[in-house]
């Protein structure tokens, strides 16, 4: 339960202790907790607060603009006062998020759902502001006098994942706005309308060395990407061209120019090409969700059956080539990574609650939950459906995390 009022201030109840489970189900409270990781110098201190926070040791959160407050009490049951601070949004970045939200319905229907879809994030981005939190963006405070996150800290980071789970809202509170004042500027507001400027004959101005207006403002953003012309005529094409092919990878192009254009009007950086392999390009392709038609051919190019594709498109959603190598490749853990990885495990879980994991190569198997060890170190979950390994997630830097998302997707993860 928690305090719900007109003030800025939300007070949630503690949270009883939680066993056999990862602290984060939801893509964004696993995000949130990869900014804790990425942030704390101290991975142990990391870990410590896990497990402060699985046994019950945090109490009510305060969750207001910009701060989290709790006590969280040390085995010994010394109690200590932790906050963990968030900068919050300017009124231009709201104001820009607000208006990029009301011209997507679907965003406002999915926080209305208390959820928070990938796409909203990614154009929250693509508008210049940042939701979720990166790396150095949780500061830490706490009486114990740590410079850094400390087991406090990072138990008081544990256990708001838990609470962003059930509520994003939660998330823009810290960045500054209650529910209801997000709501209320969601309401009141309508999609802006676009005057033509106007113009100045440039011959004309340049002859009378007139002094010429300045430039109008970059355009906005077109709420997304357009429709390429139909290519199919109704007469054979020559040279092997297949209609349907052609439009599908013109609207894939749009699609990728969109998200290129909203990065630059936002000023970010656009980002590193990727070198593909054919096979790993029709991967990438396939996420679009082609014809049939056309993922036939793109199944046959890749060297994979359709089901096979299905899958690797899946794979690729949740991370990319990594996502897809996670999926195909499988390889022995030597050396380093395997010391890395016995690590990993033995303090993911209290020693009582570690579920009896089968090792297998990089697998790591317990009923129908797997996760698997990429090379680049994170962990992925997989789900077993009818009889085939399916992804069930994006990947971890916590083992139990990951398990957590194989066996809460279970049977629900589509072939």
């Amino acid at each position: 339960m928690n305090r719900r009022d007109d003030s800025t201030e939300r007070v949630f109840a503690a949270l009883p202790p939680v066993h056999g489970r990862g602290f984060a189900r939801t893509w964004w409270g696993l995000a949130w907790l990869k900014a804790l990781e990425d942030t704390a110098l101290d991975g142990g201190q990391v870990k410590a607060g896990r497990r402060l926070a699985r046994a019950g040791a945090v109490g009510a959160v305060s969750v207001r603009p910009g701060r989290l407050t709790a006590v969280v009490r040390d085995r010994d049951g010394t109690g200590y006062r932790a906050d963990v601070l968030l900068a919050r949004l300017s009124e231009d970045e709201w104001e820009r998020l607000l208006r990029m939200a009301v011209e997507r319905a679907g965003h406002v229907a999915a926080l209305l759902e208390r959820e928070m879809p990938p796409h909203l994030v990614e154009d929250a981005a693509h508008a210049g502001v940042d939701l979720l939190p990166g790396i150095g963006d949780l500061e830490p405070e706490c009486e114990c006098g740590a410079w850094d996150h400390c087991g406090h800290t990072a138990a008081l980071c544990h256990q708001v994942a838990r609470l962003l789970d059930e509520d994003p809202f939660v998330l823009l509170l810290m960045r500054g706005r209650t529910e209801a004042a997000v709501l209320e500027a969601l309401q009141s507001r309508e999609a802006p309308h676009e005057g033509e400027p106007e113009g100045v004959d440039a011959a004309e101005a340049y002859a009378a060395g007139a002094v010429l207006p300045p430039l109008p403002p970059s355009p906005e953003l077109p709420e997304e990407a357009g429709l390429p012309p139909s290519s199919d005529t109704g007469t054979p094409p020559g040279g092997g061209v297949d209609p349907a092919a052609l439009e599908f990878l013109a609207a894939r192009t749009a699609e990728g120019a969109h998200r290129l254009l909203g990065r630059v009007l936002s000023a970010q950086p656009l980002p590193a090409g990727e070198e593909l392999t054919a096979a790993q390009d029709a991967v990438r392709l396939a996420v679009g969700h082609p014809r049939p038609d056309v993922a036939e051919r793109l199944a046959a190019g890749s060297g994979r059956s359709p089901q096979a594709l299905a899958l690797a498109a899946r794979a690729w959603r949740y991370g990319g080539a990594a996502g897809l190598s996670a999926l195909e490749d499988e390889w022995t853990v030597r050396g380093e990574a395997l010391a890395r990885a016995r690590a990993a495990l033995d303090t993911a879980w209290e020693e009582d609650e570690r579920p009896p994991l089968v090792a297998e190569a990089n697998r790591w198997t317990v009923a129908e939950a797997q996760v698997r060890l990429g090379r680049d170190g994170r962990w992925w979950p997989f789900s077993r459906v009818r009889g085939a390994w399916v992804p069930a997630g994006p990947p971890s830097t916590d083992p139990a995390a990951a398990l957590a998302s194989a066996q809460s997707a279970g049977g629900d993860a589509p072939l």
